[in-house]
């Protein structure tokens, strides 16, 4: 049990192509895993690190994921295709829905909706060049009032810098959510985007507490904390 949680920890930022820096023990997962979630939201899927250890972990458990690049939406598909309680969406997050350009890195994990601050590719130069695509874009809202969701829930958010704008269109979701796991960021990684502060405050408003970082992602010029994922559980 304790293998496996640490997985999902570690699965949130490998998604983005960072490496983890363990700060502490994964025992709160071991605790999240005894909760009984029955759904995972999982925005920002990637090639599906996320949601495939979601299901390991939770068996149970509906998963529904959003990704909205095409090469690594197959990839999810593919790897979570014969996982019949599994239904991926081919499309980003945010506060509005219609067509966004996404700045497509070379590395896949680490592109959004917001350009790249110069601090991440200084941090992280496997992140630097790629092109720019037209994807669409939903309300987690108005994507959720179509589909069954059995509580308790699980909202799993790492968009690049766009978390608050997954924030402000799901508001109706997140009300029903139990546990929002977040990626933060402590410096600019992406132009406008929120911070730690910024996220504690917007989450801390709808009625969550938070309870901790689990990993934190060290810049590796210079040891500065960059982002960690952020737990936060309904008061």
């Amino acid at each position: 049990m304790r293998e496996v949680a640490t997985k999902i920890v570690k699965s949130v930022f490998s998604a983005a192509g960072l490496k983890v820096q363990r700060i502490g023990a994964p025992s709160a997962l071991v605790w999240m895993q005894s909760m009984g979630i029955r759904t995972v939201i999982d925005v920002g899927a990637n090639e599906g690190q996320f949601a495939a250890l979601s299901h390991e972990t939770f068996p149970e458990a509906r998963i529904y994921s959003f990704e909205p690049l095409a090469d690594c939406f197959a990839s999810l598909q593919s790897r979570m295709g014969a996982v019949s309680a599994f239904r991926g969406f081919n499309c980003a997050l945010g506060e509005t829905e219609g067509e966004q350009d996404i700045h497509r890195s070379v590395y896949s994990p680490a592109s959004s909706l917001l350009a790249m601050d110069p601090l991440c590719t200084d941090a992280f130069p496997h992140t630097k060049g790629g092109t720019i695509e037209r994807i669409k874009v939903r309300r987690l809202d108005d994507v959720v009032r179509e589909l069954q969701i059995d509580l308790p829930l699980l909202l799993k958010i790492d968009v690049q810098g766009f978390e608050d704008k997954v924030i402000l269109g799901g508001q109706e979701t997140l009300a029903r959510a139990k546990l929002v796991l977040v990626e933060t960021s402590f410096a600019p990684l992406y132009e406008g985007q929120p911070l730690f502060g910024d996220i504690f405050q917007m989450l801390s408003a709808r009625g969550f507490v938070y309870h901790g970082n689990f990993d934190q992602l060290a810049n590796p010029n210079d040891g500065r904390p960059l982002q960690a994922d952020a737990l936060f559980v309904r008061g």
